[in-house]
């Protein structure tokens, strides 16, 4: 999936005004997840992505751990807008990454982050679309990893 067509689809799902929205969101949204992820996985994630895309996964030094909560937090004082918006923009955001990369590696960043993620990318809640089939293979949204 190309830069343009990446931020299109946030939009449209987002129904965000302009172009330049859907980049801030995208961006709050990537840079943090940036923040989450360890071991170079934001790198193999980044190197699915278009260079646009993927600078924000890696502008943010990794290895921090914290939760859903947090996450969403840190969205919303990057994106400038108040937490309801954030949660909604962050959730088609990952939703939309989800489809550009291999389920292999979308599998494998999932696995860094604690399960409440499952549920929140496959939540259809504000998206108007139904829940896709389970993210991690073998373990659904609230079973144990292995």
């Amino acid at each position: 999936m190309d830069y343009h067509k990446f931020i299109g689809q946030v939009q449209h799902r987002a129904e965000l005004g302009t172009f330049e929205e859907a980049v801030r969101a995208t961006r709050a949204t990537l840079e943090t997840l940036g923040e989450r992820l360890y071991g170079g996985e934001a790198s193999n994630l980044a190197a699915q992505l278009p260079e646009e895309l993927g600078h924000y996964l890696e502008r943010t030094k990794g290895s921090e751990a914290f939760d859903l909560k947090e996450f969403l937090n840190r969205v919303q004082i990057r994106e400038g807008v108040d937490l309801p918006e954030a949660v909604f923009h962050a959730r088609v955001v990952l939703q939309v990454l989800r489809e550009a990369v291999s389920p292999t590696l979308m599998k494998k960043v999932l696995d860094q982050l604690p399960p409440e993620f499952d549920n929140f990318i496959l939540s259809s809640q504000n998206v108007g679309e139904p829940p896709g089939p389970s993210i991690r293979e073998g373990s659904g949204p609230g079973e144990p990893r292995s």
